[in-house]
C-alpha cells in the first residue's frame, strides 16, 4: 500500500500563495496536505506598511488577481495598504496555523481564513487578537487555541520556519508557493504555475498520480512567478 501526501511550502503574506489557495483546497479533496510555513516576512524581514511597500506589492496583487481570479478587497487596497500602523509579520499567522493543526487538524482551514482576512478584509493578521477571532470563526475553542498559540510562539515557530526553508532548498524550490508530491518517501515537485486558476484540473491530475508510483515528469518552461525567500517576482 502506498502512502501519498502533498507538502505545501507557503507563507501567509505571499500573494502568490493566496492565488494558489483554490489549488490547496482542491488538493485536499484528493490527499492529505501538509503545511510548511516559510517566513517570508518574519524576523528581520517584517515590515511596517508604507508607501514604498504599497507601490511594490500592488502590481503583484493585480497580476495575481488577473491570473487566478482570486478577489482582493477594497479594505485591503484602500485600507490596510494605507495603514501606517499595520505590521506585516509572517510569524504570528504561521504560529496560528500550527496551533490550529495541533488542536484539530485544521491548519489549512485557518490558513484559508487568514488569507481571506488579509487580502479581502484588510485585517491585521499579525495581531494575536485578530488571529484568535479568526480561529473562532472556523469553530476552534478560543481558550484552547490561545493556549496552543502561546505554547508554539517564539522558538517553536522559528524552528518550523527553519525546517520549511531547509525543505525548500533541498527540493530546489525557488520560493513560495512550492508543492511537493510525496509517494513512499519520494518527492516530486509540482509545477504550481501550470495549475493557477485551474483547481479542478489539478485535482484530476493528482488523482491520476495517487494510485500509481510517483515518477518525475518533465515540466514545460513557464513564466517565473512567486515569492522567493526574501521577495516576490512580478
Amino acid at each position: 500500500m502506498t502512502s501519498h501526501q502533498l507538502h505545501y511550502i507557503y507563507d501567509p503574506l505571499c500573494g502568490w500563495c493566496y492565488g494558489a489557495a483554490p489549488l490547496v483546497a482542491a488538493a485536499r479533496q484528493v490527499l492529505p496536505v501538509r503545511l510548511h510555513g516559510g517566513g517570508l516576512m518574519a524576523g528581520a524581514q517584517r515590515q511596517v506598511v508604507s508607501a514604498r511597500l504599497r507601490e511594490y506589492v500592488m502590481p503583484h496583487d493585480r497580476r495575481i488577481a488577473q491570473l487566478t481570479g482570486q478577489p482582493f478587497g477594497d479594505a485591503y487596497f484602500d485600507g490596510l495598504l494605507h495603514d501606517g500602523g499595520a505590521v506585516l509579520d509572517s510569524e504570528p499567522p504561521i504560529t496560528a496555523v500550527l496551533a490550529a493543526e495541533q488542536l484539530a487538524g485544521r491548519g489549512a482551514d485557518l490558513l484559508a481564513r487568514v488569507q481571506a482576512a488579509h487580502y479581502q478584509q484588510g485585517r491585521r493578521i499579525a495581531e494575536p487578537a485578530v488571529l484568535r477571532a479568526l480561529a473562532a470563526d472556523i469553530g476552534l475553542d478560543e481558550a484552547a487555541f490561545s493556549q496552543a498559540f502561546d505554547a508554539l510562539s517564539g522558538e517553536a515557530t522559528r524552528a518550523h520556519i527553519a525546517d520549511s526553508r531547509q525543505q525548500l532548498a533541498q527540493a530546489g524550490g525557488g520560493g513560495f508557493p512550492t508543492m511537493l508530491l510525496e509517494a513512499d518517501g519520494r518527492l516530486e515537485r509540482v509545477d504550481v504555475s501550470a495549475w493557477l486558476g485551474r483547481p479542478e484540473a489539478l485535482a484530476a491530475w493528482l488523482m491520476s498520480r495517487v494510485p500509481a508510483p510517483t515518477t518525475p515528469v518533465a515540466q514545460a518552461p513557464h513564466d517565473r512567478f512567486g515569492c522567493g525567500p526574501q521577495a516576490c517576482t512580478i
